[in-house]
């Protein structure tokens, strides 16, 4: 008997031995005996029929939301979570919460010190290969991400996403204790708990209670004076990952803090809130021994040391 006509044999024992499988996955099997061989297997037992879902065609399961079409009841319990913003699996390390379990595992690769993707101008190490690949962009000249509003260019889509927000002032996330309004929903998230009273993370040096872990893993730094993030340009350490990205634009001389009313940018928040106090003329730090006053607190402070 030949290949074609084993195959044939095969199938037609299969049919019986799952006829209930068959039925409940309304499978209607492919008569090309050569696409069959790829279906059918043996063993020492007998033989067994195995399929793969991905290439049946009919997906049983609907979204009543959007009514997208899904193959298994598990696919549509997930996805179900995008409309639900429900979101059941949490980093112990940081309380980040992901809508999937392999979404989760991705992240838990970013707290990982393991660092095998390698920039090869700076020799930055990262540990996924996609931040390598955002990172590259940084050395290219090319900014292909161009607001439409300003025209100004930027290297990555995500730094053109940010930007926007400062010309469309839209906050559409609101707290509902109060009303303050943010332009992420992450922010006003994170901006909830300071209404909570719920404070389970404790610090075992100081006693001081914190609503969110990584907030306690950030204030331990302060005691153990330990400085994890390093720049890889000048090898200065820093606390946080917030100040090590602050600092590098030192270097990069980005500057994406700009002022309404001159236009002078600035590579700090910080510094940009302070420049607006001088066309505000707003000089709230006074000093107390000579009564002149200043528009910034470091301004203030650096004078009163003249005083000692």
């Amino acid at each position: 008997m030949g290949e074609n006509g084993l195959a044939a044999s095969k199938i037609a024992s299969l049919r019986k031995i799952n006829k209930v499988m068959l039925e409940h996955f309304d499978v209607q099997l492919n008569e090309n005996l050569q696409d069959c061989e790829n279906s059918v297997k043996s063993s020492k037992d007998g033989c067994f029929f195995s399929y793969s879902r991905s290439r049946i065609k009919e997906k049983f399961y609907t979204c009543d939301v959007c009514s997208k079409a899904l193959s298994t009841n598990g696919s549509l319990r997930d996805h179900l979570r995008i409309h639900t913003i429900e979101k059941p699996f949490i980093c112990e390390l940081c309380c980040k919460a992901f809508t999937h379990r392999s979404s989760l595992k991705y992240h838990l690769l970013t707290h990982s010190k393991e660092k095998c993707n390698t920039c090869e101008i700076c020799g930055r190490a990262f540990t996924l290969k996609c931040n390598l690949k955002t990172h590259l962009r940084t050395h290219a000249n090319e900014k292909s991400y161009a607001c439409e509003v300003c025209r100004k260019a930027f290297k990555l889509s995500s730094t053109l996403k940010t930007h926007l927000l400062t010309h469309s002032k839209e906050k559409p996330f609101s707290c509902e204790v109060c009303n303050k309004a943010f332009n992420h929903k992450g922010s006003r998230n994170i901006h909830l708990l300071t209404h909570s009273k719920l404070r389970p993370h404790t610090c075992e040096i100081c006693g001081k209670a914190f609503a969110r872990r990584d907030t306690l893993i950030r204030h331990l730094r302060f005691h153990t004076k330990e400085k994890p993030y390093s720049c890889d340009v000048c090898g200065r350490a820093f606390t946080t990952s917030g100040n090590l990205k602050c600092h590098l634009r030192i270097h990069s001389k980005e500057k994406p803090y700009t002022c309404e009313i001159c236009n002078k940018a600035f590579n700090q928040r910080t510094s940009l809130r302070i420049h607006l106090g001088v066309h505000a003329m707003e000089k709230p730090f006074s000093c107390h021994v000579c009564f002149k006053a200043f528009s910034d607190y470091s301004s203030f402070k650096k004078h009163s040391n003249t005083h000692r």
